[in-house]
């Protein structure tokens, strides 16, 4: 994840050279570069949880998207540095990307399996199962994900499509491979509204402030190439808007000494 969200972030023009298939426009680079690192957080917090029930906000995102990705790598495989006229290091990032997308979402799998039937779901906070979140933020979490979701639809089954919409070119590939990403956050966002401790969002709250910021920085780098007076540039803005307001609000409350407290 660090590895292919530093070229993508920091190297956006040198991705025929360095990574598994040529991104364009550089804003495309950047915006995939910020996804990838944003999820490691989210992969880093949820490892390190103490619980199952903050942990599994972290495996079934990243086992969606990594078999979403796959799916989609075997589908534009011929866009693939597969070929020894792309230079070594192109087919060893390809090599490496087949390698780890067909084996994560195995290894995801295989946790949840051996969590789920192991009948223990990990050691329990104090407050497991009491605390909610707050309505409002339940709202706002459950619009973020139908939104998601519903775009994150059309951009895998009819990318050509829904990349009209989207505020800068894509091709298909690349629609599909942000649809992808797309998926793990409006999953991510999906689960965090129904969990019963607020604590256990912290992963998800991290990495969605992760996402808006590294998103911001890109734009500051390639804006020039968002239509920014149009609908979709709108509308990009505004859910970048409603996942970092979302992201910030359940941090705070992840964090907050009444995070245990159970609403009345």
């Amino acid at each position: 994840m660090f590895l292919a969200g530093l070229v993508l972030f920091v190297f956006p023009l040198r991705t025929a050279e360095w990574f598994a298939w040529t991104v364009n426009p550089p804003m495309t680079a950047v915006f995939l570069g910020a996804a990838y690192w944003a999820s490691a957080g989210l992969e880093v917090t949820g490892a390190r949880s103490a619980t199952w029930a903050s942990a599994r906000l972290a495996v079934w995102p990243v086992f969606i998207f990594t078999t979403l990705t796959l799916a989609v790598t075997l589908l534009h495989l011929d866009r693939f540095h597969l070929s020894p006229a792309n230079g070594l290091l192109a087919q060893v990032a390809t090599w490496a990307w087949l390698a780890i997308y067909a084996i994560v979402p195995v290894a995801m799998g295989v946790i949840s399996r051996m969590q789920i039937r192991s009948g223990r779901p990990g050691p329990k906070s104090a407050t497991a199962g009491a605390p909610v979140l707050p309505p409002a933020l339940r709202l706002l979490l459950e619009g973020n994900a139908v939104v998601l979701q519903l775009y994150v639809a059309a951009l895998l089954a009819v990318p050509a499509l829904a990349a009209a919409w989207w505020p800068w070119p894509l091709s298909e590939l690349t629609a599909r491979a942000v649809g992808a990403w797309l998926v793990g956050l409006g999953w991510s966002a999906a689960q965090g509204q129904s969990s019963g401790d607020r604590r256990s969002v912290r992963p998800v709250a991290l990495t969605s402030v992760a996402f808006v910021i590294l998103q911001a920085l890109a734009l500051l780098r390639y804006g020039d190439a968002v239509i920014w007076q149009s609908v979709q540039g709108i509308g990009f803005v505004t859910v970048l808007v409603a996942i970092g307001v979302a992201g910030v609000w359940a941090l705070a409350l992840s964090g907050s000494p009444a995070a245990g407290a159970r609403i009345r």
